[in-house]
């Protein structure tokens, strides 16, 4: 058997057997909520996640995306999918910390410096074990998206070092995390879903708040806000998550189908995600929101500022977790 001919006869077995697996496969309608709008890099992850989960299924398993808080606020959509009437969403893992509350670790600021470092310690052991925790919670993790690196936007002034927090209303993710840090800073955080965000801006309930770029642009926030600063202090990620009691329904192969899709979608998503970034800051710019960066030695004032905050609470979660949380960011820094 020639090399050519044997190549053309393992390709047809694969092909077979992709079309024999997908003759296997029920029939099924995923609903997928998020939060971000339909011209979000979450909704491209999430459209073309939707394309390799049809090509791997023969169009059985069809997925129908709900975009911009349709199927409700992140703890709403939550509770969907641990009732089992909603099957999949991809909230920002800060909306975690209430049931599985060292996903707190993530949302830790200063402690993750570029894209490379995220990727590895959330794909690595250590997102892995906070997956794990999932389960028994009514959730199934398929792993992470990048939102990026979060700044703070205000109506009131520039952001270049600390001190210039002070006072600011500042709209936080519902998240102890982020409520102490801010606190931390002498500002004064305002807990409040998403979708309530713009109009508590337009209407001076509250000052500012902070998100990456992407979604700073996204939603317009540049009509509410005058002032945009490179904080980066805190590197955020969707988590990607299906409903237990409809991941237990699915057979392996449809499990495994969906596992595969998503692990092919991460990639174009995180691309997608880091591009459009770099596209928003000039398009915010352009739409008359003064930018500015912190100096590297402000930065280190902020993370010192930050750091009994993060020790308070690296103290009241899963020691082996919180271990390995230091173990990865001691190896992934070298």
């Amino acid at each position: 058997m020639t090399p050519i001919f044997r190549a053309a006869v393992f390709g047809a077995i694969v092909l077979a057997s992709l079309a024999a697996a997908a003759q296997d496969v029920q029939e099924r309608l995923i609903k997928f909520g998020h939060l971000n709008n339909a011209d979000h890099p979450v909704s491209m992850g999430v459209k073309r996640f939707a394309e390799l989960l049809a090509t791997r299924s023969g169009g059985k398993l069809k997925l129908q995306e709900f975009p911009a808080s349709q199927l409700g606020n992140e703890m709403q959509q939550q509770s969907a999918l641990q009732g089992g009437v909603q099957e999949m969403t991809a909230p920002a893992t800060t909306s975690l910390a209430g049931i599985v509350k060292e996903f707190g670790l993530v949302d830790f600021p200063f402690s993750v410096g570029s894209f490379a470092q995220a990727d590895a310690l959330l794909d690595g052991p250590l997102g892995q074990a906070l997956l794990a925790r999932l389960p028994e919670k009514g959730l199934v993790g398929l792993g992470y998206w990048d939102l990026g690196f979060r700044n703070v936007t205000n109506s009131k002034r520039p952001i270049r070092r600390p001190e210039d927090l002070e006072g600011l209303k500042i709209r936080v993710i519902p998240n102890p995390v982020f409520l102490e840090t801010f606190k931390a800073f002498k500002a004064n955080p305002v807990p409040m879903p998403f979708a309530e965000l713009y109009g508590a801006l337009e209407s001076g309930a509250v000052d500012g708040q902070e998100n990456p770029y992407s979604v700073i642009l996204s939603n317009k926030i540049n009509e509410v806000n005058k002032y945009v600063s490179a904080t980066n202090h805190v590197y955020a990620a969707n988590i990607v998550l299906v409903s237990k009691r409809f991941w237990d329904r699915l057979p392996p192969a449809e499990q495994r189908m969906m596992q595969e899709s998503f692990n092919e979608a991460r990639t174009f998503q995180r691309q997608a995600s880091r591009a459009a970034a770099q596209k928003a800051v000039a398009e915010l710019q352009s739409k008359g929101m003064q930018f500015n960066e912190l100096t590297p030695a402000e930065q280190a004032r902020m993370r010192q500022v930050a750091k009994p905050v993060t020790d308070k609470f690296a103290a009241s979660y899963d020691p082996a977790i919180v271990k390995l949380y230091h173990d990865e960011l001691a190896r992934l820094s070298k």
